[in-house]
């Protein structure tokens, strides 16, 4: 028997595991972009807006090294709602923080293993936040390449 092992890229894998988190989160009723540089010039991999106004911003982590050189993902926090990672089935789950939510992703959907908290934003950032956010879904269905809020 012939076994041919595949290697999946870094970038093949956060693609996937995007596609599958932003899957994930329509069905629950959000409306996900991908690629959001924030007001404080970090880029989140997925940030939603959901049915009651809520904010959530979803970080996509490819591997184990991903996940070690990034110490920027607390600084999402003043951005959002609720926070959480996403990561593919193989990931090592147990080395990932406690605080935030957990979202296991493949290219076809998504499943929570654990909710993010919830910390409300106070009403002028999310007012501000969710105009911002509006104006870069129209700016993008209009076919201009926009990322920042």
């Amino acid at each position: 028997m012939d076994v041919t092992l595949v290697t999946v890229s870094r970038p093949e894998t956060t693609a996937t595991v995007t596609r599958g988190a932003a899957r994930l989160l329509t069905a629950l009723g959000y409306a996900p972009l991908s690629e959001v540089t924030l007001p404080n010039g970090r880029r989140a991999d997925l940030m939603a807006l959901g049915p009651k106004g809520q904010i959530f911003i979803v970080e996509v982590k490819s591997g184990i090294d991903d996940f070690r050189v990034d110490v920027k993902w607390p600084e999402y926090r003043p951005y959002c709602d609720a926070f959480a990672f996403a990561v593919a089935p193989e990931f090592p789950r147990e080395i990932l923080p406690e605080e935030p939510g957990l979202i296991v992703a493949d290219g076809f959907g998504g499943a929570i293993l654990r909710e993010a908290v919830l910390e409300p934003l106070a009403g002028a950032r999310r007012k501000a936040l969710t105009l911002a956010f509006a104006r870069l879904a129209a700016l993008r269905a209009g076919g201009v390449a926009a990322t920042a809020l």
